[in-house]
């Protein structure tokens, strides 16, 4: 029963940060708001996604020695904190204060809450690691999808989003037909930025308060459960970090999970826009769209680590890739809304699914003694993908002067990508072990 209670706790935890994932939601208004480029205000996305990485990092060491409850607790406060201090982008105006509050502080707290939810639950469930790992990235992966559903209620949002559309427009048709655009016609109401502000304030309020709560619930198994855990992993060594960082399969794995990040998020650090191009859907309904599509980010991170508990990991990680190659193979090539729809959702669904493998696969090599910190440098990956993602959609749009233009080369390049998982060696299996459910801690 304690499980499953940790694991909930673990689940709402990393609720609030997976809003990271929201990153569309926030943006493009702020684009109308103070006049950024898009490529300008994706970088805080790349940003905090570097810095989610050296949190997992920092939060899977520590959480390893003195447990995952503080680590957990400093993650939710740092990412509602980076959120909140937003607000205060009303005042300064400053592009670099953004990146600062979001990409740093938020990204550090992103890290930390999701590293310790992580390794807490997936040592909870050492027969079932895919499940175990899985639920937790369930979590932040529909961390998006609730916020999105929270936000689009409130009317402070549809008058935000009302100046958001009429700016983005605007600047499109201008654009498209060659013409100065005059920004200060269409930029948001001063009213207006000041009521979008007071929205990221207290929607970093509402992200500490519920993820504090949250988080004093994420404990590691006692010592002695977490000993007879090991056992499962007799027929492996429990690595070290400095072991794991030495051994050729770790870079295997870790450029597995960079090619599925890298993939992800060309595509979810500018899903509005994109899907406003490739639709013709006014950005208001990208919006709403999306809010739908994000579950499949959630549900494909559990749904994939339950197959990869029954299959083999390897394959299971090959079919993610083939299918994120296939779905962006689908939207170089058509124009139906349906299709699109279609491949968008099948792309979260993969991209979401590497997630939820990767932890488990990384416990079957190196054991899950470590495993905080052993996965947590594996996020390193996570970070570097993100900025090169970011850096490659804005290079390849101001080439081709279109989103299109990214589709067909990530398609090849995950389509390659699939022989990774197939050519490192199998995973010793653990040997059958019976382990006590756990106790009350």
């Amino acid at each position: 029963m304690k499980r499953w209670i940790v694991a909930l706790a673990g689940i709402v935890t990393v609720l609030g940060p997976g809003a990271l994932y929201s990153f569309s939601l926030i943006s493009t208004p702020l684009t109308a708001a103070f006049g950024w480029s898009v490529s300008g205000v994706s970088w805080a996305f790349a940003i905090a996604n570097v810095f989610l990485a050296i949190g997992a990092l920092i939060g899977g060491i520590a959480s390893d020695r003195i447990g995952a409850r503080p680590i957990a607790v400093t993650g939710v406060i740092l990412w509602g904190a980076g959120f909140g201090a937003c607000s205060t982008l009303g005042t300064s105006h400053s592009l670099a204060a953004f990146y600062l509050f979001f990409g740093v502080v938020g990204g550090l707290g992103c890290g930390l809450a999701y590293i310790s939810a992580l390794s807490a639950v997936i040592k909870w469930f050492p027969n079932t690691k895919g499940l175990g790992g899985g639920l937790i990235l369930l979590g932040f992966g529909i961390g998006s999808t609730v916020y999105n559903a929270i936000i689009r209620t409130l009317p402070t949002f549809a008058t935000v989003n009302a100046d958001t559309q009429g700016f983005v427009t605007a600047q499109a048709t201008a654009a498209a037909n060659h013409l100065p655009f005059n920004m200060s016609r269409y930029v948001m109401l001063p009213a207006d930025i000041d009521r979008f502000m007071a929205l990221l304030l207290n929607s970093g309020i509402a992200f500490i308060v519920v993820g504090v709560v949250a988080a004093l619930f994420v404990t590691m198994p006692p010592q002695a459960e977490r000993e007879e855990a090991t056992l499962l992993d007799a027929s492996a060594s429990q690595f070290t970090l400095k072991m794991t960082l030495g051994d050729a399969r770790f870079y295997v794995l870790w450029a597995m999970l960079f090619l599925n990040v890298f993939g992800g998020v060309t595509i979810i650090s500018n899903m509005v826009p994109i899907m406003h191009e490739l639709t013709g859907m006014s950005t208001g309904d990208a919006v709403g769209t999306y809010a739908y599509l994000a579950i499949f980010n959630g549900v494909g991170r559990l749904l994939w680590g339950w197959i990869s508990d029954r299959i083999s990991r390897r394959v299971t990680f090959a079919l993610v890739l083939g299918g994120q190659s296939v779905a962006f193979f689908i939207l170089d090539g058509t124009k139906d809304p349906l299709f699109i729809l279609v491949a968008i959702s099948m792309l979260l669904l993969c991209y979401g699914g590497g997630f939820g493998i990767m932890p488990a696969l990384n416990s079957d090599f190196f054991g899950s003694k470590h495993f905080g910190a052993n996965y947590g440098a594996q996020l390193s990956a996570w970070g570097l993908a993100a900025v090169a993602g970011v850096y490659f959609t804005g290079i390849m749009k101001g080439l081709s002067g279109s989103f299109t233009g990214i589709m067909q080369p990530v398609s090849i390049m995950l389509l390659v990508a699939m022989l990774l998982p197939l050519i490192i060696e199998t995973p010793k299996k653990a040997k059958s072990v019976k382990v006590a459910a756990p106790v009350a801690a």
